[in-house]
């Protein structure tokens, strides 16, 4: 599947959009932490929760659960939230 990389974890991939695979979501960002080593991490928190300012989106809904079951055709929208003062 196609996942699309933000700005700020592209040090990880090197370019906005990437492949992985897997029938979960989890099994996605495994996959993608096996071929970029660390980005999982910048994503998922100790608890296997989805950071607070991260949102992912599959087939255009934003999903919480790493168990949501995926295509391989879908497209993994991963978006991070940017603060500041």
């Amino acid at each position: 599947m196609n996942v699309l990389i933000p700005g700020p974890l592209r040090p990880y991939t090197g370019r906005a959009r990437v492949e992985a695979s897997g029938a979960t979501l989890a099994d996605a960002l495994a996959d993608l932490d096996r071929q970029y080593p660390g980005i999982r991490f910048r994503m998922i928190d100790e608890q296997d929760r989805v950071r607070r300012h991260v949102r992912i989106f599959i087939r255009g809904d934003q999903v919480f659960d790493l168990r949501t079951p995926l295509a391989p055709d879908d497209e993994v929208i991963i978006v991070q939230a940017l603060s500041g003062g």
